[in-house]
């Protein structure tokens, strides 16, 4: 089974994408195919939602930290195991950073080099024949990415549809449906992007209501017309993270929630067994695993809790006497001294390491980020370069005097400087590991 692919763009974050995509991949489930979604760039929280929406696994495409193997691998498998395979853009269509052909993390990537065909969502709000310039403007930039369709999002009339659809199929664009202004179907956010859809009570009668919409609003028919056939050669998961142990102890709670799909899925594929536990229900991590993994996620809004449970502090102190324990972000927020919520309350967390964290005196950090690693660690072997992200909004106040774990720069090479700390046993720091590097080889 080969999928028919499409890619879910716009000009910009806040367009709707990820609204239309969920309710567009749980309407053509509804008819009997299998959907595969996708997300370009290193978004983990949308990939739940289509996750949700299908009842497949989640996916990230990344062209900027993933090897063009790895991402050939990644994107050839889902388009084998789905009829229809359904990429969300991140940000804007043609948004990335400067870098090698084909790798800026941009979904226009991904379009380009799979020739997946795109469908373009235009917010139409507060305009009407104008979208028509914004159409051709798309259409007409790049010749290697094919504009096949547009939906017009947020209209507020027939009168609007028929100006804005009538003005953009002049030019030659298909206008494959038009979807109402409808607070009902936005999904709340908070301050790293959507709430999680495992964080939603009823989350599948949502999708319900949405796909319900977009039957109603989007021509279905045509949109499978539209998607071409995924002809994308055969990769390597050469690049792809290493299991950092056999039996891997993975907190996994509303406070641990942030793992990328495609890396738990080759730590399994390559045999190792993740073994969940919670830290916010006071647990330990199982004494038989060999490693544990605190991945990133929500701490801040959950410190007290996690400061009060003592047989999970107790039982992840004595885990790290004799075994790795790794933490991204949010985990490496958990496990410095003390962890400053947004009220300005510090909590006292692991003291693994020396560090303590403010998510009172908020800083956005975001970027690519290329970590070189200082030590022998879970990640990989000194020296060695991984690829991934960094998304936060807590700042370091004590820096503490552990040795830092990697040197890191931003996604054109530039140097930021340590990053993270290690201590013993146990290390950690706010970049999130998608791939290696295989280029600094």
């Amino acid at each position: 089974m080969t999928a028919r692919g499409l890619i879910i763009g716009a000009p910009r974050s806040g367009s709707g994408k990820t609204t239309i995509t969920i309710g567009l991949l749980r309407a053509l489930a509804r008819r009997g195919l299998t959907l595969r979604g996708a997300k370009s760039g290193p978004d983990y929280i949308d990939p739940g939602f289509h996750a949700a929406a299908t009842g497949t696994p989640g996916l990230n495409l990344d062209s900027w930290a993933m090897h063009p193997e790895l991402l050939r691998s990644l994107a050839a498998e889902a388009a084998h195991s789905a009829d229809v395979l359904i990429i969300e853009s991140a940000m804007g269509l043609f948004d990335g950073i400067p870098s090698d052909s084909g790798r800026s993390g941009a979904a226009a990537d991904l379009a380009r080099d799979f020739g997946i065909p795109v469908l373009l969502v235009l917010d139409v709000s507060g305009q009407s024949q104008t979208a028509a310039v914004v159409a051709s403007g798309f259409a007409g930039f790049d010749p290697r990415v094919r504009i096949a369709g547009v939906v017009l999002n947020r209209v507020g009339s027939e009168r609007h549809v028929r100006l804005a659809g009538e003005a953009i199929e002049k030019r030659g664009i298909r206008v494959v449906g038009a979807v109402p202004r409808d607070e009902a179907m936005q999904l709340p956010e908070r301050h790293l992007g959507l709430v999680q859809a495992e964080e939603h009570a009823g989350i599948s009668d949502h999708i319900d209501r949405l796909a319900d919409a977009i039957e109603n609003a989007i021509d279905l028919d045509a949109v499978l017309e539209i998607a071409a056939p995924v002809a994308i050669p055969s990769g390597s998961d050469g690049a792809a993270l290493s299991p950092p142990g056999q039996r891997i102890a993975i907190a996994r709670d509303a406070a641990f929630t942030f793992v990328y799909p495609h890396v738990a899925a080759h730590w399994r594929a390559a045999g190792a067994e993740l073994v969940p536990f919670s830290p916010l229900a006071d647990e330990a991590p199982a004494q038989d695993c060999d490693v544990c993994w605190l991945p990133g996620g929500y701490p801040e809004l959950h410190a007290g809790k996690i400061a009060s449970a003592a047989r999970f502090k107790t039982g992840i102190a004595d885990f790290a006497r004799t075994r790795p324990v790794h933490g991204e972000c949010g985990g490496y927020m958990v496990l410095g001294k003390a962890l400053e919520d947004a009220d300005g309350v510090t909590h006292e967390m692991l003291g693994l390491l020396g560090h303590s964290t403010s998510f009172a005196k908020r800083k956005m950090n975001l970027g690519y980020r290329r970590a070189t690693l200082a030590h022998d660690c879970v990640l990989g072997g000194k020296g060695e370069v991984v690829r991934g992200h960094e998304f936060h909004y807590a700042r370091v106040t004590q820096a503490g005097n552990d040795e830092p774990l990697a040197s890191i720069a931003d996604g054109q090479g530039r140097e930021i400087g340590p990053s993270g700390g290690r201590r013993g046993h146990v290390s950690g720091s706010f970049f999130h590991a998608i791939a290696r590097d295989e280029t600094a080889r």
